[in-house]
């Protein structure tokens, strides 16, 4: 049996009991419990701290495999620094992902059974590489797969919701060993809905179970069915989710991650005093893009103008409408975050990683043959290689940073940025000594 699955059939076991929903001062000394057991503590709260440490994915099908890589170099570079235990789950104060990058946020948050997470980052990409030809089998292409996606679906999800319980089991929003933050769409309502671990902390009717959650926030319009489900209230009323993918509200979540942490701010949590909830300065924010074919410059105004509905729809194996709108919101969402910490004079605490040279199948979202799964595998190692980039307010373009190395030096300097506040929370805690 793969890793994935006999981590899922190990999930699928876990607790069944009632859930005692806990409040955040509650969660912070559970975790700093749970932490003198483990060769690796967690990080404390931000309050023992002096930073707030965000990690944001992007939305991006099969092209998960990008953050996946590069989650993989960082995480071993964690491990250079202070162990083999060490796993991105305890560096992160919010993790947050949208659709394929909501996935990738359950598996790096969600708990085994010893209180640790079921996947380590390398991991990430074998579970891409041994799912995703059954989330998308390639016999779905072709005229015959047009014609069933002008009448539904393009597929079915049968086979992603099945991984998805399985690996999840009955784990909550409100379980995650990290505050996750995974955006989701009704379209009943026409309204986000941001499922996260605070919300679900405070709201029944948000601890929803994270597997209906993923599934949500993977449900692509046209590519993959909607979902339907209920949770309950503290008085027992029914509340109904009718929900899509999360890219179409906020196919890149950074934003969404630092407004949450402002919320809770303002709330008075006190994971976060003294922060002030517009202090983003002590902000440290890792965003991973699943990669964009700019580079190809596809389609003009001249042609679109002559587009009718399935123009827009289907054009050349892409998907222009949904393309626009879900690249529109995530280069909208870097270019505030890159002005905002330009303006605050703390460039360096921001770090966006985002390939804008995709080419043919790369830049498909659901093309899965292992040809095609091993070329981004290569792609997210040669974007390791790259110089940095920052996003050109003017052109909206990716350009090369020339204050900063390759995103494989930023990472390492983010690495021990990351292993440094750590330390420094376990040790004001009282939980270590170095």
């Amino acid at each position: 049996m793969p890793p994935a699955m006999q981590a899922a059939e190990g999930a699928g076991q876990r607790r069944n009991g009632p859930r005692i929903l806990m409040n955040a001062a509650q969660r912070a000394l559970s975790r700093g419990a749970r932490s003198l057991s483990l060769g690796s503590p967690r990080s404390p709260p931000p309050s023992y701290g002096s930073i707030v440490t965000v990690l944001s994915i992007d939305g991006g099908g099969v092209r998960g495999i990008i953050p996946g890589t590069i989650l993989a170099f960082l995480e071993e570079k964690l491990q250079d620094l202070d162990g083999p235990e060490a796993r991105i789950s305890d560096y992160f104060d919010v993790i947050a992902g949208t659709s394929t990058g909501g996935l990738v946020t359950a598996m790096l948050s969600a708990p085994d059974d010893a209180g640790r997470p079921l996947f380590a980052a390398k991991d990430i990409n074998q579970f891409y590489l041994d799912h995703c030809p059954n989330i998308f089998p390639q016999a779905s292409k072709g005229p015959f797969g047009l014609m069933r996606s002008m009448m539904g679906p393009k597929y079915n999800g049968e086979y992603l919701h099945s991984v998805v319980k399985e690996l999840l089991g009955d784990m909550r929003v409100g379980d995650t060993l990290n505050n996750v933050v995974i955006p989701t769409f009704d379209i009943k309502l026409l309204q986000p809905t941001i499922f996260s671990t605070y919300n679900a902390m405070k709201d029944k009717s948000k601890n929803a179970l994270l597997s209906d959650v993923c599934i949500s926030t993977s449900a692509a319009p046209t590519y993959l069915p909607g979902h339907h489900f209920r949770t309950e209230h503290e008085d027992g009323k029914v509340r109904e989710f009718n929900l899509i993918d999360g890219g179409v509200a906020a196919n890149n979540p950074t934003l969404l991650a630092m407004t949450d942490v402002s919320k809770q701010i303002l709330m008075g949590n006190p994971d976060f005093f003294p922060i002030k909830p517009a202090d983003y300065g002590k902000f440290m924010i890792l965003s991973l893009g699943t990669g964009t074919a700019k580079i190809e410059e596809k389609f003009d105004a001249a042609e679109c103008s002559k587009w009718g509905l399935l123009g827009w729809l289907y054009n050349r194996g892409a998907t222009p409408i949904i393309d626009s709108f879900s690249q529109a919101s995530a280069d909208l969402v870097d270019i505030h975050a890159s002005v905002l910490f330009q303006a605050l004079h703390c460039e360096k605490r921001y770090l966006r990683i985002q390939d804008d040279e995709l080419k043919g199948e790369t830049a498909s979202v659901d093309v899965s043959t292992q040809e095609n799964l091993n070329r981004l595998i290569d792609v997210g190692k040669a974007l390791l290689k790259r110089q940095v980039c920052k996003v050109n307010a003017e052109t909206g373009k990716n350009e090369p940073d020339q204050n900063r190395g390759t995103n494989e030096e930023e990472l390492v300097n983010f690495a021990h940025m990351l292993s440094e506040e750590r330390k420094a929370r376990l040790q004001k805690e009282g939980n270590v000594d170095f």
